[in-house]
């Protein structure tokens, strides 16, 4: 291991080359300072030129931080990643059809990683059947330069699965907190691990270089051997950014790094809003000990609300990059967490996803059809990827989709309990044709999972014909606020009933009782023969 400049590192990348990110969305652990070293000899020299960019996480922070600073077209020549949600201008590139980009399931790349570094052919994989990132309906692509084909069809033992195919790494940007003077690498101050290790097995492996960046150098041997998670033998080049933050967000939360636990009145009570009516609906659907998963938009205030409530300790949340309980960040801080109980690497959590351990996902829509299909990954000039949507939407026992009924300009309040529309949203988003099939509902349907469409004046449910209306908000109307408002018809329940009245009153709802009432439904059949059911 060598411990260089970050000009002397970059000038290692060369013309077509593979470059490997790793990090996570808004900043964590995201080597930037390497970013900005790359970018800076781009616009010194005109080099490197045309290299393929890799990395499972979107990494930016809505902005102008993170892989929007490689947003040049002679510079990039194509990108392969879950998400450009937080890259607006890689969104404008592959919008433009200036770059060849790819958006595929995260956890099929986190989990891709770990097939690349043992040598494997690459990751089988049901996540992605019957969406847009299957070959049949665009194999990830988001753009007409995308035409290699990354992603194929494969039948094993009388099943389709897709095979993701991997990639030869030729540098591996990483990062984390100390390393010693034989490259061991530890990552105490950071928010999450990803798959570090994963990407620099796969790097190493393959030839390439693997270059650290930490914010500060240790003596040899000093540094506790279990906390090590990119052991020296990986680690070719080392460079020290003292100034490196947590995310782009936070300088540096002892929280977030799993070194402290913060009071709950640090988590904010939701201002009562139309977010906060959809979140508390979609609450209702918790139980004693659900694990669950809180996707991006709405579903991140239903933290807030079982803070505000009193349940937090009584569900497991989770999210994609590997933490389990507590409650998780939002915003751009998203992907960190508070009062966490354990922090696992990425292709783990995944794993534990994709084999259907999560009992309940909330998460959120742009577009919904009549047969329960959603679309968040593009749509208007958005063109945004899944990120850990699918792997999450697709296993999950149950799944709850949250968003606003329409959506541009909408003015909705309420009033003595009653739902008062005072300017109805531009846009549908229940429409007869999606832009793209982020999940597929009728492909769902028949796998038997559970599914609700939760708004704030409806609630559908989804059966095996598609859509039914289970629940209205008090005083909309049926045919005006709701039926007239969908490109569809959808069937109406017989027993359609209202929504539930604490849903919108400012006071908190007191659901800790409607809670703990539930039974737990995810203990083990054989362990109720020790009436453990109260215990557990």
């Amino acid at each position: 291991m060598k411990v260089v400049s970050f000009e002397d590192a970059v000038r290692l990348i060369e013309d077509r080359d593979t470059l490997l990110i790793g990090g996570s969305g808004g900043g964590h652990a995201v080597p930037e300072a390497l970013i900005l070293a790359l970018r800076d000899r781009f616009l010194k020299t005109g080099s490197p030129k045309n290299i393929t960019l890799l990395h499972p996480v979107g990494l930016g922070d809505n902005d102008t931080q993170g892989v929007s600073q490689l947003a040049y077209p002679k510079l990039l020549k194509r990108i392969v990643t879950g998400a450009f949600v937080n890259t607006p201008a890689i969104q404008e590139m592959a919008r433009e059809n200036t770059i060849e980009a790819y958006t595929f399931p995260q956890g099929a790349l986190s989990q891709l990683m770990r097939e690349m570094a043992a040598g494997r052919p690459g990751l089988l994989s049901q996540v992605g059947l019957h969406t847009f990132v299957d070959p049949r309906y665009g194999g990830g692509r988001q753009s007409v330069t995308a035409q290699e084909d990354l992603v194929e069809i494969v039948k094993l033992s009388g099943k389709e699965w897709l095979f993701y195919k991997p990639y030869k790494v030729d540098i591996a940007f990483l990062r984390g907190t100390t390393a010693d003077e034989d490259g061991n690498v530890t990552m105490e101050k950071e928010a999450v691990f990803c798959e570090m290790l994963s990407m620099a097995q796969a790097t190493h492996n393959a030839g390439g270089v693997v270059i650290v960046q930490v914010e500060r150098l240790a003596q040899r041997g000093t540094l506790p051997a279990k906390q090590v998670k990119i052991p020296g033998m990986l680690v070719d080049l080392v460079v020290i950014d003292p100034d490196q933050r947590q995310t782009y967000m936070t300088a540096y939360s002892p929280s977030y790094a799993g070194k402290l636990r913060v009071p709950l009145d640090n988590i904010p009570a939701l201002p009562f809003d139309v977010r906060k009516v959809i979140a508390r609906r979609a609450v209702m659907e918790l139980f004693p000990g659900a694990i669950c998963n809180l996707g991006a938009g709405v579903s991140t205030g239903i933290a807030n609300i079982a803070t505000e409530e009193g349940f937090l300790d009584k569900i497991i949340l989770t999210n994609e990059q590997g933490l389990i309980g507590g409650a998780p960040a939002s915003g751009v801080d998203a992907g960190a967490a508070m009062n966490y109980t354990a922090l696992i690497d990425q292709p783990y959590q995944f794993d534990f996803y994709d084999g259907g351990g999560l009992d309940l996902a909330f998460l959120s829509f742009a577009q919904v059809d009549a047969r329960g299909s959603v679309n968040v990954s593009r749509f208007g000039k958005r063109v945004i990827g899944v990120g850990g949507f699918q792997n999450i939407a697709q296993n999950a026992k149950q799944v709850i989709f949250s968003g606003t009924f329409t959506t541009g300009g909408l003015d909705i309040y309420w009033e003595n309990g009653k739902t008062i529309i005072r300017k109805e949203g531009r846009f549908k988003k229940f429409i007869s044709e999606l832009e793209q099939v982020s999940y597929n509902g009728a492909y769902a349907a028949q796998k038997g999972q559970k599914a609700l469409y939760v708004t704030e004046r409806a609630v559908f449910e989804r059966t095996i014909r598609g859509l039914t209306l289970i629940e209205i908000a008090p005083g909309a109307d049926l045919q005006k606020d709701i039926l007239d408002q969908m490109e569809f018809k959808p069937t109406i329940s017989p027993n359609l009933k209202e929504m539930d009245a604490r849903l919108f009153d400012p006071m908190p709802m007191d659901y800790v009782k409607d809670l703990l009432n539930k039974p737990r439904l995810n203990i083990p059949k054989r362990l109720h023969k020790l009436n453990m059911d109260k215990d557990l």
